[in-house]
């Protein structure tokens, strides 16, 4: 897969962007630069994404105020699905929006994902130089199961899935509760799986015990900056 030609492409690109923002940080920061070259480009792909992260606050507005129709036209049709399932889909249409809105910011960040866990991974033939550099005297390519010793996990290790469970925890809390409470309410005839489903929250901690400090770098920063930027955007944007 990382010989693929545009991944090969973007893992190069990000390559250099890493070493021009260590070269930079390093004068500042000294054996920290690395690491933070990596939270650094993840701020950068972020900012890239903030049109996309509007759209996906305002998507939600909409389906909190298309709700009551919503619930209406499935009290309507409960016994005729395809009657049904036209009429959300005329209303969601109606609104300029659809369910699978709020989807985009994760998927617009697949590529970047992929070439960018490449880089960490030293894909593609060459080692990248980045993984020899070290993080709170972790390697930035060890694994939180590499980095523990007997049953003691490396303090820096620690302390960064602990941030990335708190974060989990927010999201739960402060955006997927509300959200799917929504959703439910749109449409009582569902099954109420809200609870199970916002737990998922929770499979970045599990990610972040697999992945190289790198990455659990990046899932962090990208973590936190998706709440607080929802959580800003919910409050700016008129509903």
């Amino acid at each position: 897969m990382y010989s693929f030609g545009p991944i090969a492409a973007g893992m190069t690109l990000l390559s250099a962007i890493l070493a021009t923002f260590t070269t930079l940080l390093t004068p500042l920061t000294g054996g920290l630069a690395t690491g933070l070259a990596v939270v650094a480009l993840t701020v950068v792909v972020r900012l890239l994404l903030v049109p996309l992260g509007v759209m996906q606050v305002r998507a939600e507005k909409t389906r909190a105020r298309i709700a009551p129709r919503l619930a209406e036209i499935t009290a309507k049709h409960r016994n005729d699905p395809e009657k049904l399932v036209a009429e959300q889909r005329r209303v969601y249409g109606e609104e300029g929006t659809s369910p699978f809105a709020g989807c985009l910011p994760a998927l617009a960040q697949m590529p970047v994902v992929i070439a960018l866990y490449g880089v960490f991974i030293g894909a593609g033939g060459t080692e990248d130089p980045m993984l020899a550099h070290t993080f709170g005297g972790v390697g930035l390519g060890a694994t939180m199961a590499s980095s523990a010793d007997g049953l003691m996990v490396a303090p820096v290790f620690a302390v960064l899935v602990g941030l990335i469970a708190l974060v989990a925890w927010a999201n739960r809390r402060y955006l997927m509760l509300p959200v799917m409470r929504a959703n439910a309410a749109a449409d009582p005839g569902m099954p109420q799986i809200t609870g199970p489903l916002t737990y998922m929250q929770y499979t970045t901690v599990v990610i972040a015990a697999f992945v190289p400090l790198a990455a659990v770098l990046y899932l962090l920063t990208s973590t936190t900056w998706a709440l607080g930027e929802r959580l800003l955007l919910r409050r700016l944007l008129p509903d």
